[in-house]
């Protein structure tokens, strides 16, 4: 939880240093430029520019939903790139779906990539820089490979010579960006390990993934447990019904999770191992939010 909050704080820092107009930066070797490259910024979604050479001409409505809904629950995960335009304006480069849910959600801010004039060396730099800190969780060590391979059109080999990792170590955490976002937010809060996550991707079905990390969850799977039970879905030796088969939970636990969520006007879940012990998880879309929230347990 700290960590997420340190991480939006630096974003609200990084945010109001765009909007001095005394330290307005347009190039990397501009004064503070290195404090924006390879950083997350909350950007304001009104001063944000569509891409006018975006080759997507439609969005699936039902899609931008289910996406939408996702970022009500796990906020943003992956942040959008922008290209600084002029001073307090932008232009996006990538991450329209994610705009576009954000914009139907009613939210204000959006994280963000800034690319600069001429940052082109500096964003590399910057990127290959932070894949070398101890801190990163894996999906954050993915989402910098990444942007790499995207935005600074490396392959993996030439990424492979930039930070001293095989190309099959990079192959490995760029596969985790396809597990579901409920699994990858899971990783980044350390509810379960890259191995679990290497496990999991080999499923294909993202509901499969989904019942095989609850598991993991409610009865405690070690990475090796869990790709037994991979092994034995993809062999058809066990049915998805046996793998989502949950203890049941006591009448009173399902009644007080119901009336939480009704009071904390959340989604609240509830999960128990045999023995007895369990966890509840409480989501919120927004930094807001969770404030809204803990003020509101504080109260209880």
């Amino acid at each position: 939880m700290a960590k997420a909050t340190k991480k939006q704080a630096l974003g609200r820092g990084l945010s109001a240093l765009l909007k001095d107009p005394s330290n307005d930066i347009n190039s990397a070797k501009d004064k503070n430029a290195d404090k924006i490259v390879g950083n997350v910024v909350d950007l304001a979604l009104v001063d944000i520019d569509m891409n006018p050479h975006q080759p997507r001409t439609s969005f699936n409505e039902e899609q931008l939903r289910e996406l939408a809904s996702s970022i009500r629950e796990l906020g943003v995960i992956q942040p959008i790139t922008v290209r600084k335009k002029g001073f307090g304006k932008y232009e996006l480069v990538s991450g329209e779906r994610r705009c576009r849910a954000s914009k139907l959600l009613g939210l204000e801010t959006i994280p963000a990539y800034v690319r600069i004039a001429n940052d082109q060396e500096s964003l590399e730099m910057a990127l290959v820089e932070n894949i070398q800190r101890q801190d990163l969780d894996p999906i954050e060590i993915a989402l910098s490979y990444q942007r790499l391979i995207e935005e600074i059109d490396l392959t993996q080999e030439q990424m492979s010579e930039r930070v001293g990792k095989s190309r099959s170590a990079i192959a490995n955490y760029l596969r985790l960006l396809k597990l579901d976002p409920i699994i990858q937010t899971g990783m980044r809060d350390g509810f379960i390990s890259m191995g679990h996550g290497r496990a999991l991707i080999n499923l294909e079905n993202l509901d499969q993934q989904l019942d095989v990390y609850q598991k993991i969850l409610s009865d405690g799977l070690s990475v090796r447990a869990t790709e037994q039970m991979v092994k034995e879905l993809k062999n058809g030796s066990l049915s998805r019904k046996q793998t989502s088969k949950k203890k049941s939970l006591p009448d009173q636990v399902v009644s007080s999770t119901e009336k939480l969520n009704d009071y904390l006007d959340t989604k609240v879940a509830t999960t128990m191992s045999s023995s007895g012990k369990g966890k509840i998880t409480i989501s919120y879309a927004s930094k807001a939010d969770f404030e809204r929230i803990i003020k509101l347990i504080h109260a209880g």
